[in-house]
């Protein structure tokens, strides 16, 4: 009650436009309220309620950026640009003899409109221009700013989806490894352009833009827009002119510079010409270059057409680069990747990475075309460029493919809700704008699009896409429009469904459970919304519901809006499945009671991926005679992951059964499409076949099998059983040109390598080009082949463990103090060992022994130490 009292006294000290007086004179006051009279003074303020939550809004407008013009050039060895930039502008509304330019670590050496010096104020943040006079909304005028970016030296920040916003990056400058040639890249979003030139560094800020990029001959260049020039100078450098004719935001500028391959590709428009696709990749990946990259031009046109906006930017080039800050970034026609997509024609046999390809394609709609006006409404970029790898697998592969990747990305979104917490989709209070880059932006937004599609229908639903696009081109939005589109297009009010799912927080939790009427006329269903109203709204959620019976199958469309929904079913004859949400389309927690007859009909009659997979894991929780026989079907199944699925569960089978579970796995360890259902049949057969059947498949599989998937598991599995062959088989894949075979290796070295051994994990630690996660898994092995080693080679780790640190990626500097603190843990545990060894060897006057292992343990002593040294040296903050 003291809450609204105060809260109340705040109001009405507002409304009335109180003076300073009067508000001191208010603190003394005595307020009544019914029953309860306090002195405000007294009033205890729950510290929830002291602070109106902040509303992160967009950015207020002041000034229409109209043009900006880069000129630049590098001073390498101080990781420093030189940069003119001139800008036009004109004030948004009011008149102004004003521009505010974000301009972040940068030394402003001048500024100038028309030759006429400018004064200015510069707090290494923001660059305040005074103009030579006040300009009106009508007037343009172009300001010149000569400066110096200098990126190392600002303290940086980072998030978990983009690790740092120095925006500027110089890579290996110096050739300090020289297997690592020299780039320099851009990384925009969300706010970090302006490390590198001055602008209005925010979402709603547009511009159209061109950049002359001054460099050594041998380096090529990428940037927004076409290339308009190449002009070779006496001096070995060149400049490269690119011209960005469209305006689009100023976080999506960018630059990409160093000794790439660019390979050709393009994409053929409706009209018959021809745009411009090209891959910039180091060289010893151009041969695999259209591999990784290759269906770009039948996505463009996918997109395009389903859309219905043409792609509207003048090329689309992918640049792939090293120590990225982040996976991709939808810069405009110019996306850069992190080294994660180099992969060999065989490695992209078990991992691809065409829905990070799609994704950031489907930004230059969403995103580039439209943008977000303000972080909070990062969802309109993201939601939709997430979504669009549902649409090409859809397309591509298949709707079991589509929706099974669905299933994980809405799993992602469980598990960081989980983490960080629930949040309205589009949010308004956020801490730190770089929360935004979370499951709910991502994953959350490409399920509800997916639930808006479902509803609306296919033609409704890229109707209205196509009507958004084409209303907001060029401009930035806010989910308002979005749904308007949505609204123009259907002709209704769609307001019940955004405020559940942009302007509400977590997702229904729904338990399902069903019984026959007293005839077995009908089934009733109860459908309960189980989540935390306190938390999450109560949601309506209209859903199909598929009843199958004697007369076939009938689909019911309902709503679910009340706590518990009640729903009866006709029923012809015997009722022989109810499958709820038919479509497969529901973000939603689902705990369903079903009797397990249910469950073994909707696998051979469900029509989507879900069903099968449920009745999969349902059904075959006991040895009937009906789970057996859908088990051994489950393993002809057309969709990759029930089969695997299927191999893991065979372990159920007996007798005759399991013979004819065995016949078909030894095919799918041979013939199977997928190499993950190749490596798992593997897997189990390594239990069930002879010694010598076995050694032949793994031998085989070894020699013939494309997949280094496949190969690592046959390796593994022969090592449990020959070990002595298994590391001659390693041996002679050493040199395979594979990060993830390398690390297949490594695995088996380290728990059985000795020191004919050390020489791989030299290579191996000291190269810098392992690909994600192989890095960690690299760097575990090598830890544990460490640990069983003698003292000689384990005083050799130390410099190994700092080589890989200093030149490996991300993945490894995160794990690298908790694997040294291992090891370090190790020698001590050594010391420990030593000692009581020492103490029966005095004890037993063996002097000569006892000498040797002080020796020993002093070595120990010092290894560990500098172990813990290294971990102390590294593990600190670094800002990034």
């Amino acid at each position: 009650m003291n809450r609204i009292i105060l809260l109340a006294g705040i109001v009405i000290l507002t409304a009335c436009g109180t003076s300073k007086k009067n508000s001191e004179e208010f603190e003394d006051a005595v307020i009544s309220w019914g029953d309860d009279t306090q002195e405000a003074g007294e009033v205890e303020i729950d510290p929830a309620f002291a602070k109106v939550p902040a509303y992160r809004a967009s950015r207020t407008v002041l000034t229409d950026l109209v043009h900006t013009k880069l000129e630049v050039s590098f001073d390498w060895a101080k990781a420093q640009m030189n940069g003119v930039a001139t800008i036009t502008a004109k004030p948004h509304f009011y008149t102004s003899g004003q521009l505010i330019l974000d301009a972040k670590g940068m030394e402003i050496k001048s500024v100038s409109l028309g030759g006429k010096t400018l004064e200015y104020k510069y707090d290494n943040a923001r660059l305040d221009i005074q103009l030579d006079k006040a300009y009106t909304r009508e007037e343009k005028y172009t300001v010149v700013i000569n400066y110096v970016a200098r990126p190392n030296e600002r303290q940086t920040a980072g998030s978990a989806a983009i690790t740092s916003d120095k925006g500027l990056y110089f890579i290996n400058p110096e050739k300090a490894a020289q297997e690592d040639m020299p780039q320099i890249w851009t990384q925009g979003e969300t706010e970090a352009n302006s490390v590198w030139f001055p602008t209005i560094d925010s979402p709603n800020s547009k511009s159209t833009q061109e950049i002359f990029i001054t460099i050594e001959d041998k380096y090529a260049t990428l940037s927004n827009g076409k290339l308009i020039s190449s002009v070779k100078k006496a001096d070995g450098t060149r400049t490269d002119h690119w011209k960005q004719e469209l305006p689009h935001s100023t976080y999506l500028f960018m630059m990409g510079i160093g000794e790439f391959k660019v390979v050709k590709d393009s994409y053929t428009r409706p009209d018959g010409t021809k745009m411009e696709v090209n891959y910039y990749v180091e060289p010893e990946w151009e041969q695999y270059a259209k591999a990784i990259f290759g269906e770009t031009p039948e996505m463009i046109r996918f997109f395009s057409k389903l859309t219905g906006v043409e792609y509207p930017w003048d090329k689309y080039h992918q640049i792939v680069v090293r120590d990225y800050v982040s996976g991709a970034m939808e810069n405009t026609g110019a996306v850069i990747f992190g080294d994660f997509v180099y992969k060999t024609d065989r490695e992209l046999l078990d991992d691809n990475d065409r829905s990070t390809v799609a994704h950031e394609l489907f930004h230059h709609w969403f995103g580039d075309l439209v943008t977000c006006e303000s972080w909070s409404n990062l969802p309109l970029n993201e939601s939709f460029a997430n979504y669009s790898q549902y649409l090409w697998d859809e397309h591509r592969d298949g709707l079991d493919e589509a929706d099974f990747n669905a299933e994980a990305e809405a799993e992602g979104y469980y598990q960081s809700a989980l983490a960080g917490g629930y949040h309205d989709l589009i949010w308004f209070n956020y801490d730190d704008k770089e929360q935004m880059f979370d499951g709910h932006s991502y994953n959350k937004g490409g399920r509800i699009l997916h639930m808006l599609r479902n509803y609306l229908g296919d033609e409704a639903f890229f109707a209205g896409i196509k009507n958004y696009l084409t209303t907001n081109k060029f401009k930035s939005a806010e989910f308002h429009q979005l749904r308007l589109a949505f609204e123009e297009v259907s002709g209704e009010d769609l307001n019940w469904f955004f405020n559940q799912w942009f302007l509400g927080s977590a997702h229904p939790e729904l338990i399902i459970s069903q019984s026959m009427n007293e005839d077995n006329s009908a089934v009733e269903l109860l459908v309960y919304q189980g989540q935390d109203l306190s938390v999450a709204p109560l949601f309506r959620l209209p859903v199909q519901v598929a009843v199958h019976d004697d007369a076939g199958e009938h689909i019911h469309k309902v709503v679910i809006d009340g706590v518990e929904n009640r729903f009866s079913f006709p029923v012809t004859g015997r009722l022989k499945s109810v499958i709820f949400d038919n479509q497969q389309m529901l973000l939603a927690t689902i705990q369903e009671d079903k009797p397990v007859d249910q469950y073994i009909y909707q696998f051979y009659h469900g029509k989507r991926y879900a069903p099968r997979k449920n009745a999969l894991i349902f059904s075959t929780e006991e040895d009937t005679p009906a789970a057996c026989k859908l088990l051994l079907d489950a393993l002809k199944d057309p969709f990759w992951n029930i089969r695997f699925m299927a191999i893991e569960r065979v372990g159920l089978l007996k007798a005759e059964d399991k013979e004819a579970a065995i016949a078909l796995i030894k095919g799918l360890a041979v013939n199977d499409a997928s190499s993950v259902v190749r490596a798992s049949a593997v897997t189990y057969l390594s239990d069930v076949l002879s010694a010598s059947e076995l050694e032949s498949l793994l031998l085989d599989r070894i020699a013939n099998d494309r997949s280094y998937t496949v190969v690592g598991a046959a390796l593994t599995e022969l090592s449990a059983s020959n070990t002595k062959l298994a590391m001659q088989k390693a041996k002679t894949l050493e040199k395979e040109p594979s990060s993830r075979m390398k690390t297949g290796v490594a695995k088996l070295y380290g728990s059985q390598g000795g020191p004919e051994q050390w020489s791989f994990f030299e290579d191996l630690m000291k190269q810098t080009k392992l690909q994600g996660y192989d890095a960690i898994y690299a760097l575990n092995a090598f830890t544990l082949y460490i640990s069983h080693q003698e003292l000689d080679l384990q005083e050799k780790s130390l410099p190994l463990l700092r080589a890989q640190y200093e030149k490996g990626s991300y993945y490894t500097k995160i794990f690298m103090p908790k694997r040294a603190n291992e090891l370090a843990m190790f020698m001590d545990s050594k010391v420990e060992q030593l000692k009581e060894e020492l103490t029966a060897q005095e004890k037993n006057k063996d002097a000569a022994l006892a000498d040797q292992t002080r020796k020993k343990i002093k070595r120990y002593e010092v290894l560990a130490q500098s172990l813990k040294d290294f971990v102390t040296e590294i593990d600190v903050p670094t800002g990034h």
